[in-house]
């Protein structure tokens, strides 16, 4: 099993930008897609970005130029940089990652506020 955590949300200004963090942990053998999604109030979780265990990635349309996902294998670790953030960008983001023969496991989400 894969135990995700996310770290480092909260309120950001406009245009500004953040830095979120997804540690996994747990008895698994390698983890290969992983990906931020995000669900803000009154909306469904959406897609934000995946990254392949080889580097490969993909973005929403809406984060398409400003935000970066990256991972590192060893350390079991993700990113997601997001750069000129807008009101729009508050949500809920999820860390996902797909390990074994098609499991999934989700972290308990960090917050994020865009707010001046």
């Amino acid at each position: 099993q894969v135990q995700l955590v996310e770290s480092g949300g909260g309120l950001v200004q406009p245009g500004g930008s953040l830095r979120l963090s997804c540690a996994a942990s747990g008895s698994f053998v390698r983890l290969n897609v992983m990906g931020w999604h995000r669900q803000a109030p009154g909306k469904q979780r959406e897609l934000v970005a995946t990254i392949t265990r080889g580097g490969n990635t993909n973005y929403a349309d809406s984060v398409k130029g400003r935000f970066t996902i990256s991972r590192d294998n060893a350390k079991n670790t993700m990113w997601l940089q997001m750069n000129s953030v807008k009101p729009e960008d508050t949500a809920v983001y999820y860390c996902n990652a797909v390990y074994g023969l098609g499991l999934n496991s989700w972290g308990q989400g960090t917050m994020v506020t865009i707010s001046s």
